[in-house]
């Protein structure tokens, strides 16, 4: 009788523990559940818009094609919900649109075609599996065909002027065989031959209702999509301030006509350096520019203090500016 608060004391214990122990593993599964509760209640996904009308170059989208509008819906989509993309597309275009266009606009070549550009590389001077280079994305064989230089020291793909300007010979070519801006658009991912082919086969010269490839299939919708998110941001989720975007480059241009031994050496010469040549002139490939026969080359450099990211948000709105309908819409929330 002796150990019987011993035995009280042991069983008060072991109940406290167990009491602790579930009282605890309530409390765990309350707040699992309080975390589920409180992601089902502010986690919210919309399906975006799809606008009622739309066109490209001018010529309309039939969006009221079952086929049509899914297709396009598709890409809006993937533009409006890979956010850091499309982000960086405001950013870059902000940049580049302002090289592109006048370039479009001299050869008549509608403004949408800066969107296809946007849809090829989103302005990154990337490489495909296939070996296309360049915002414009031209293989060697097409690059070369218009005009661009391709070799191992110089690779005009990747100057933006003068791809665009082949990308332009592209376009007007291929305007003249299809008289339609559509298909040249389709047939810039799938050539004029390939375009060519599905139109004869299937009779029907019309990128909406031609039976084409899937990377073709979808390339048109691509670049549409990127207008329509581009020219209304706000619809789609995306409030974007000026000061945000990438401001367009302050530069000088140095025609140089003879060979360059050593372009790390040039670059400190001109008080600058190899990365930064390269930054403004990416069409230049080697460590040498050699020369022979005398050909202008002309070199791209930034003004002096422009490398500055102050100095050059100068060149964007000044103030909390917004860009396109955000201003409106977000003041008057």
């Amino acid at each position: 009788m002796k150990t019987t608060p011993k035995y009280i004391l042991f069983s008060f214990a072991v109940i406290l523990v167990c009491g602790t122990c579930i009282y605890a593993v309530k409390e765990v599964r309350d707040q699992k559940k309080d975390y589920r509760n409180q992601f089902s209640r502010y986690y919210r996904i919309y399906a975006p818009e799809i606008p009622d009308k739309m066109d490209f170059a001018g010529e309309k989208v039939p969006l009221d094609q079952f086929y049509v509008r899914e297709s396009f819906d598709r890409e809006i989509m993937a533009n409006t919900f890979m956010h850091s993309s499309t982000i960086l597309m405001f950013k870059r275009a902000s940049r580049w649109f302002p090289v592109i266009e006048p370039i479009l606009k001299k050869n008549n070549i509608p403004d949408d075609f800066k969107f296809l550009s946007l849809a090829e590389s989103n302005f990154a001077n990337v490489v495909s599996p296939s070996g296309a280079e360049g915002f414009w994305q031209f293989l060697k064989v097409t690059g070369q065909k218009y005009g661009l230089e391709i070799t191992e020291e110089v690779d005009e793909r990747y100057n933006v002027e003068k791809s665009t300007e082949a990308a332009c010979q592209y376009f007007r070519e291929a305007f003249q065989e299809y008289k339609n801006w559509t298909l040249v658009a389709a047939s810039f991912n799938r050539g004029i031959d390939g375009v060519g082919k599905a139109v004869e086969k299937q009779s029907i010269m019309d990128y909406y209702n031609l039976f084409l490839v899937d990377e073709t299939a979808r390339y048109v919708y691509r670049i549409l999509a990127m207008k329509q998110v581009y020219n209304n941001p706000v619809r789609y989720g995306f409030y974007l301030r000026q000061s945000d975007f990438y401001p367009p480059l302050s530069t000088y241009t140095v025609t140089v006509d003879s060979s360059i031994t050593d372009l790390p050496a040039y670059a400190r010469k001109i008080k600058i350096n190899y990365r930064i040549l390269k930054e403004f002139n990416p069409w230049l490939r080697r460590y040498t520019l050699t020369n022979k026969s005398a050909k202008k080359y002309v070199l791209t450099l930034p003004k002096e203090g422009s490398l500055s990211w102050e100095l050059l948000k100068k060149n964007l709105p000044q103030g909390e500016t917004f860009f396109n309908d955000t201003l409106k819409i977000s003041l008057s929330n």
